[in-house]
């Protein structure tokens, strides 16, 4: 809890009329602490203020998930690589306080895997284009909500189509972000990745930017769509907890990362 007490995962804590439960409001974010420190706390901090901004939740102040976070991983379970997950369910509608929590977890071997092997990737349809979504804030397009349903849709239709992950496409076909994670693109010396309009800014995307931008990679934003996918030197999906996961096929068709996923990773600061 935020005020630093440690609960087990068998402890009640939603009310069944809490309208995270009922109707998925709430935001949340997720990173990665390792060896108990977490990796980019106060970005995430800052991107969940504004994830609850768009949805009308009202927040606790940022040191006090901090309190929750030191008790954590200061605690038997804040050793090697563990998922911390920041949640604030909006509560149920008889009261104004939303229900907030941070839980932690091991890194689950399939991430770790994922990060070694590469992951298998379809093209979807996301039924809208990114300025539309940029247009229709009611869409919560770039808030990281609690209401996961489609992206752990896309998730189960890619199982079922032998591919571990999504890339959405916008309707117009250009490259959007996936299910739980940012696009990056390589090609020779520079990385690209989509425009944030309608989709979520990737923070582990701005950590690998600015070390590659270090390291003499040019840098930024573009348009992509699926032929610049295939015509790439290397795509990976970036995020908090998998870090940096290489594509290894796109649709059915093999590709190759080049060998610069070692290079890559290593300016990320992946754990071994």
């Amino acid at each position: 809890m935020l005020d630093g007490t440690l609960l087990s995962p068998e402890d009640p804590l939603l009310r069944p009329d809490d309208l995270g439960v009922l109707r998925g409001e709430g935001v949340f974010e997720t990173t990665l602490a390792v060896d108990g420190t977490p990796r980019d706390l106060d970005e995430h901090l800052v991107r969940l203020a504004v994830s609850a901004e768009m949805t009308g939740v009202v927040l606790p102040v940022p040191d006090r998930w901090r309190i929750a976070v030191a008790a954590l991983l200061n605690g038997p379970s804040g050793q090697g690589q563990v998922v911390l997950r920041l949640v604030a369910t909006r509560g149920p509608e008889s009261t104004i306080e939303p229900n907030c929590y941070v839980l932690a977890s091991p890194l689950g071997a399939r991430s770790i895997r994922q990060r070694a092997e590469g992951v298998r990737v379809l093209l979807l349809d996301r039924g809208f284009t990114a300025d539309a979504a940029a247009a229709a804030p009611w869409l919560l397009a770039g808030a990281k909500t609690l209401s996961y349903g489609v992206n752990m849709a896309a998730l189960r239709y890619a199982a079922d189509h032998n591919a571990d992950d999504v890339i959405f496409v916008g309707a117009d076909g250009l490259i959007l972000e996936a299910p739980t994670a940012s696009v990056v693109v390589a090609k020779g010396r520079t990385l690209r990745t989509p425009p944030q309009d309608g989709i979520l800014a990737g923070i582990t995307v701005r950590r690998l930017f600015r070390s590659a931008a270090e390291a003499g990679w040019h840098t930024g934003t573009a348009t992509l769509t699926a032929e610049h996918l295939y015509a790439a030197d290397g795509v990976w999906l970036a995020s908090s907890a998998r870090l940096l996961a290489p594509v290894v096929s796109i649709s059915g068709v093999a590709r190759t990362d080049r060998g610069l996923t070692e290079e890559l990773a290593a300016l990320l600061g992946v754990p071994s």
